[in-house]
């Protein structure tokens, strides 16, 4: 039998049959994806073929294949150089959700997880979340990072689940698609959820007082279908996200203001550093380039990654799982 990974909890998947009937499936003895050492073999959003086992009260299933993926979101797992964790798969569009205080999310954190979209060919889209509680200072800054990121030319869109701003133009976006919401703990995903199909009644919490940040709420990625003919990912809110897999060389070319000056410098493999006549720097000095938005690269370049990501996956004990 083939069907989809809804859900997935570490041992047990959820799938659902193009019949529409879901099972509980297992995966079969050391099933391991080549070439990517990854903590989860199995990722919501994944076809999978499996079979069904009969011999027990539940029916219940064993995946034996993966489809193969069109695309998926990873981040390296934490203390695990070598391990990393595919958070979903298969999607069509990326919901950031950014707020800008309560909790903050710095532009490191989102430059990261857009240069990972941008590397698995994901569409990107800003959510800047939680509008109705800004203040004027907390408006401004809101502003200059739309400013910033929508002149790169990525969607952004500003949001208040409780005022209902910004809902409707949110489900346009997401129609006939397999969307993918993510960002810190606290950001809202779970209250916006809610808030696009509140038969859903995701559990929610409020954001710790001591340390601004959100309580971890979704412990496990999950998929479910809206009506308005969509599907969304929810996943785990992230405090770190540390990229994956790219060559020195190539990280440029996943920063779109960047890419677009590619030609322009005088060496073909130009990382935009230390070399002369460098099309980027000169942006950059003219202010055609945002700082933040090189900061983050020229950490990225430097592997500076030990302090952008946190393990979210597990078992809920302690602040260290929150966000």
């Amino acid at each position: 039998m083939t069907g989809l990974v809804y859900k997935s909890t570490g041992s047990w998947y959820t799938v659902k049959t193009e019949a529409g009937d879901f099972y509980e499936c297992r995966i079969k003895g050391k099933f391991r994806i080549k070439g990517i050492k990854s903590t989860n073999p199995v990722a919501v959003g994944d076809v999978v073929d499996f079979e069904l086992d009969e011999t027990s009260d539940d029916t219940t299933g064993t995946i034996n294949n993966i489809h193969e993926r069109k695309n998926y979101i990873i981040r390296k797992s934490v203390n695990l150089s070598k391990q990393v964790h595919i958070i979903a798969s298969n999607i069509d569009k990326l919901f950031l959700l950014v707020t800008i205080n309560n909790p903050v999310t710095t532009t490191s954190f989102i430059d990261r997880f857009l240069v990972t979209a941008e590397a698995y060919g994901i569409e990107a889209v800003i959510v800047f979340n939680k509008i109705d509680t800004f203040t004027e200072e907390m408006l401004d800054e809101q502003l200059y990072l739309q400013y910033i990121y929508s002149t790169i030319g990525y969607k952004c869109l500003r949001v208040s689940a409780t005022e209902n701003k910004g809902i409707d133009e949110l489900k346009e976006l997401m129609k006939g698609n397999v969307n993918m919401f993510s960002g810190h703990s606290g950001v809202g995903k779970s209250t916006l959820i809610n808030k696009l199909q509140p038969s859903l009644n995701l559990k929610t919490k409020e954001i710790s007082e001591q340390h601004s940040q959100g309580q971890h709420t979704t412990t496990f990625a999950e998929m479910f279908e809206l009506d308005f003919d969509a599907k969304i990912i929810d996943t785990p809110g992230i405090r770190g996200f540390g990229v994956v897999d790219m060559e020195k060389d190539e990280l440029g070319d996943y920063f779109p203001e960047f890419f677009a000056l590619k030609d322009q410098c005088k060496f073909n493999n130009c990382l935009h550093k230390d070399e002369p006549y460098c099309a980027v720097k000169d942006a950059l000095e003219n202010d055609e380039i945002s700082w933040s938005r090189y900061k983050s690269y020229l950490q990225m370049l430097d592997g500076e990654d030990e302090n952008y990501r946190t393990d979210i996956y597990g078992d809920g004990r302690a602040s260290d799982n929150q966000e």
